[in-house]
């Protein structure tokens, strides 16, 4: 994926008009909030750009957040956004498919970058590094267009899935634990609808 894509992006639109602006990820809460991680879980938002996630999980009492991005206009607005509460954050620049975390997780989340990666030998780095950086019996919460939904977003193409389709890609080390159906409603009055699945990693 390219920074540069998605730096614009937000340039253009800011970061309440983007399509995927959510006013609350309440259900990102919900499902990390099912996990019943302790307060010192160290977590990580792949592609949070300027979500509220981080902010909402802040709120909730958790005290070990990294957000990663490749857009640095995202973190950029996302730390503006926060004001002094991001100071607790860990914000990063960098690519899901080449990152190296300097940390292990015990929650791993995911809204809607995954389905960018249409190329297999991407699919297969950003798997290798989630199943290195996930520790056992941690979880992941990952959300990406369902079956049904658009097949494309901002201009690119995307892979759209369920929770069975994904758990193909994960491998045998994770186990479904709940699967949602969601109607995302964009800034602009479309509906997108979306997959939302929690795994746990085998201990």
């Amino acid at each position: 994926m390219s920074a540069t894509h998605w730096d614009g992006a937000y340039q253009r639109n800011g970061a309440e008009s983007v399509s995927w602006f959510e006013p609350r990820p309440a259900l990102s809460l919900q499902l990390i909030a099912a996990c019943g991680l302790g307060a010192d879980a160290p977590m990580v938002d792949i592609g949070g750009g300027a979500s509220g996630l981080a902010l909402g999980l802040l709120e909730l009492g958790y005290q070990h957040l990294t957000v990663l991005d490749i857009s640095a206009q995202a973190l950029a607005l996302a730390r503006d956004r926060m004001g002094a509460a991001a100071e607790r954050v860990d914000f990063v620049v960098g690519d899901a498919t080449d990152w190296q975390p300097k940390t292990r997780f015990a929650l791993w989340h995911d809204r809607a970058v995954f389905h960018f990666l249409t190329e297999s030998a991407d699919r297969a780095r950003y798997m290798a590094i989630l199943r290195a950086s996930v520790l056992p019996g941690g979880f992941l919460v990952m959300a990406s267009f369902a079956p049904d939904g658009p097949e494309r977003c901002s201009g690119l193409p995307v892979r759209r899935y369920d929770a069975e389709l994904l758990a193909a890609e994960l491998g045998a080390a994770f186990a479904l634990v709940e699967t949602h159906r969601h109607a995302h409603r964009t800034p602009g009055g479309a509906v997108q609808n979306f997959m939302y699945a929690r795994y746990q990693r085998a201990v």
